[in-house]
């Protein structure tokens, strides 16, 4: 008996930095529906790394040579929306990691253009699968905390030194509230929807920061307050969440760690992958009882399982442009927020 199976998705990769070697190749290569074709970049690395694949030196290069179906971009943030649009104009799909772009202008741009060529924009946000926010979003269902009215979420650091490279250069795109903002941001949205304002301080904190280090940001709901925060001077161990309703509280410290063992070489899919160790759990506390809140395990695998099907299906992707939009508004509001220094309102 003969089975018919749908054609492999050849996907290409724009950029060969951290993103690109740790959050989109291992998953790639690790989803079976997908063919890794061609990489672009500067790097000779990559020639050894992958001796196999279509090799370009710029993404413009890749996207009118390449025969890839889907286009991975991991650039830097200002490159973004113009290679988005090389691609989407080139009849490919697309998947923009985070942010998915700099101006809500860009985006609106892009979302145009993908239905007009009725092709498939997706971004990135890998954090929506980390094992704390599964876990969060669980524990919001279950009611156990009773009706919730504060939400704090930190993405803290001890980098009390700037480094050279491009995220933390001046320019648009550049500074913290770029890099890890769409992340905190993303999971608000998610849990609570847009807020009716918000209050920013976005500054730049560090001796020789050349771009925002540090932000604040509290975002008000009619019955909740949010606070997304992240420091660059965190050399304690780092708090993650803590979420507030009238019957309890939980509090979560630790990230992730997906993202270490990434970077660690280790590859996705074993038995063990995206589980915490069980001293790294968070804490729920009531009235009667403090108690041990097991986290589940964390999987970025199903974001590009989620991507195949809406592929093959021509379906809505796991994060749509419309989504990363709010978040991309958002941030525009909190930057004018801490300029004016005043609560600016959030419009529909």
């Amino acid at each position: 008996m003969s089975y018919w199976r749908l054609p492999l998705i050849k996907t290409a990769v724009i950029g060969y930095g951290l993103s690109a070697r740790t959050f989109h190749l291992p998953f790639i290569q690790n989803q079976t529906e997908l063919q890794l074709v061609a990489i672009s970049s500067s790097q000779e690395q990559l020639r050894q790394d992958h001796p196999q694949l279509q090799h370009y030196l710029d993404g413009s290069e890749l996207i009118a040579n390449s025969d890839a179906d889907l286009v991975v971009i991991t650039s830097p943030n200002h490159s973004h929306f113009s290679l988005a649009r090389q691609a989407l104009l080139a009849g490919k799909d697309v998947l923009v990691e985070k942010p998915f772009v700099v101006t809500s202008q860009e985006g609106e741009e892009l979302m145009a253009l993908a239905a007009r060529q009725q092709r498939v924009l997706a971004v990135y946000h890998n954090r929506r699968f980390d094992g704390d926010f599964l876990t969060l979003q669980h524990l919001l269902r279950s009611g156990q905390l009773g009706g919730i009215h504060y939400f704090e979420s930190h993405f803290d650091r001890f980098r009390p030194t700037p480094r050279t490279r491009w995220r933390e250069q001046a320019g648009p795109g550049g500074g913290i509230l770029y890099d890890l903002g769409p992340h905190l941001i993303d999971q608000a949205l998610v849990l609570f929807g847009l807020p009716e304002a918000i209050s920013a301080r976005c500054r730049e904190l560090r001796s020789g920061a050349e771009a925002t280090d540090y932000f604040h940001l509290q975002l008000h709901y009619p019955d909740k307050e949010v606070v997304l925060h992240s420091s660059p001077f965190c050399a304690a161990p780092t708090l993650r969440f803590v979420l507030q309703g009238t019957l309890g509280s939980y509090h979560k410290s630790g990230l992730d760690p997906q993202e270490d063992a990434l970077r660690a070489g280790e590859l996705p899919g074993g038995p063990d992958w995206g589980l915490e160790p069980a001293s790294h759990y968070g804490t729920v506390h009531t009235e009667q009882e403090t108690r041990t809140l097991t986290t589940l395990a964390g999987n970025y695998q199903l974001f590009y399982q989620q991507l195949v099907q809406a592929l093959q299906r021509r379906l809505p992707p796991p994060v749509s442009p419309a989504d990363a939009l709010q978040g991309i508004r958002l941030i525009e509001l909190a930057c004018r927020s801490h300029q004016k220094g005043r609560t600016l309102e959030v419009t529909r």
